[in-house]
C-alpha cells in the first residue's frame, strides 16, 4: 500500500479538528426498542428538502435500519425503523444493517441527493445469520422503494453478494458496503473479515453491469491492513466521494484497542494510496469517542465538511443504554459549529 509525503498535504484538507463531543443520535436504553444498546453506522444525504440520516440500532439481538431527519444537521428527529426484523426472505431476518443509498452525485461538494436507476431508489444492506452480535457470515443484499418517504422498502429475494464464493481474506464474512455509479458501471466497496474469531478485516471492491451480478477485482483488497500500525487489525467500512478529480476514501483503521478515521485516494476506483496516519483520532478518556471514532459519513455545507461517526466509550452508570458500553453517533466539522 503506497504512500507519499504529497499525500500526507493533502489530507490536512479533510480534517475536522471541531468536535461536537455530544451525540446527535443516542441509544434509547429501553428494552424492546431497536436501539436499546446502540446506535451505528450514519449515512447522512440530502432528500426533499431536508438532510436525512440513515443509521442502524442494535438491541441485543441484532442491527434493524432505521431513519432521522434534520433541517441543520446539528438536531435529528428519528422516524423509525425502515428495515425490521422478520421482514427479510430467510437468510436476513435476524436483521438487516442498511448502509448505503445509491445517490445522484458523488461529488463530495454536491449536495447528496438520491439517484433513481430502473425508476427506483436502491440501497445496499448486510445481514447476519444469527441473533448476538454481528454473529456468523454476512452476506450483502439489495432493497428498493418508489417511496418518497422512504418508510417503506422491498427486498430482493436472494443476496447479490456472498462469501460464499469470496477468497480467503473474506470467508469469515461482509460487513458494511458502499455502492456507485461511474462511468455505466457500478461500483460496490465492502470491508471483509477472514475467520470467525480473531480476525482481520480488509476492504475491497466489486463491480456489476446491473446491480445484481458482481465480479470480485482481481487486485483485493485494496485497503489493507498494515502490521505495527494504527491499522493494524482493520481497515474497513469504504466511504468514497469524488474531490479534486480524484476519488477519496474515508475508512477506519483498528489496532486491536482503538479505531480512528482514515483517508486514501485514487485516480482509477481501484487503485487506492492511504495516509500514514489517521485522520480523525479517537478522544481523551473523558471525552464520547474515548474507545473508537469510526464508521464515516461525510459531507459540505456552506465551506464546512462535516465527518459524522460512531463514537464509541466506556458505559457510565448515567448511559442510557442497555450495552455494555456507550456507542452514539457524533460529528465533527472543519469549523465550529453551533
Amino acid at each position: 500500500m503506497p504512500e507519499t509525503d504529497n499525500l500526507q498535504n493533502w489530507i490536512t484538507k479533510y480534517r475536522t479538528e471541531y468536535k461536537r463531543g455530544l451525540p446527535v443520535i443516542a441509544p434509547s436504553g429501553e428494552e424492546g426498542r431497536f436501539d436499546s444498546h446502540g446506535v451505528d453506522c450514519p449515512f447522512v444525504f440530502y432528500h426533499n428538502g431536508r438532510y436525512r440520516m440513515m443509521y442502524i440500532g442494535y438491541d441485543g439481538r441484532g442491527y434493524q435500519t432505521a431513519l432521522a431527519e434534520s433541517d441543520d444537521l446539528l438536531n435529528w428527529r428519528s422516524h423509525g425503523v425502515i428495515l425490521g426484523r422478520g421482514e427479510g426472505r430467510g437468510w436476513d431476518d435476524v436483521g438487516a444493517a442498511g448502509t448505503w443509498l445509491l445517490k445522484e452525485t458523488d461529488a463530495l461538494s454536491g449536495l447528496p441527493t438520491l439517484k433513481k436507476a430502473d425508476g427506483k431508489y436502491w440501497m445496499v444492506y448486510h445481514a447476519y445469520p444469527e441473533e448476538g452480535y454481528e454473529a456468523g457470515p454476512a452476506e450483502i443484499g439489495l432493497a428498493w422503494t418508489t417511496d418518497e418517504t422512504l418508510m417503506t422498502w422491498n427486498r430482493l429475494e436472494r443476496p447479490v453478494f456472498s462469501w460464499r464464493d469470496g477468497e480467503d481474506w473474506e470467508r469469515g464474512g461482509l460487513y458494511k458496503a458502499c455502492l456507485l455509479e461511474h462511468e455505466g458501471l457500478y461500483y460496490l466497496f465492502y470491508n471483509a473479515k477472514n475467520e470467525a474469531s480473531a480476525w482481520r478485516e480488509q476492504t475491497g471492491v466489486a463491480t456489476s453491469p446491473d446491480l445484481r451480478n458482481w465480479s470480485r477485482y482481481e487486485g483485493n483488497p485494496v485497503v489493507r491492513v498494515v502490521p505495527g500500525s494504527w491499522q493494524s487489525v482493520f481497515a474497513s467500512d469504504p466511504f468514497v466521494v469524488r474531490d479534486e478529480g480524484r476519488w477519496r476514501m474515508f475508512y477506519f483503521g483498528f489496532d486491536g484497542s482503538h479505531a480512528q478515521e482514515g483517508a486514501a485516494t485514487s485516480d482509477n476506483l481501484l487503485e487506492w494510496m492511504c495516509a500514514r496516519e489517521p485522520l480523525l483520532r479517537h478522544g481523551t478518556e473523558e471525552e464520547l469517542d474515548a474507545t473508537h471514532a469510526h464508521k464515516p459519513s461525510v459531507l459540505m455545507r456552506d465551506g464546512v465538511l462535516y465527518h459524522f461517526y460512531c463514537a464509541v466509550r466506556p458505559r457510565r452508570t448515567v448511559d442510557a443504554t442497555l450495552g455494555n458500553e456507550y456507542r452514539a453517533i457524533t460529528f465533527a466539522a472543519s469549523a465550529p459549529i453551533g
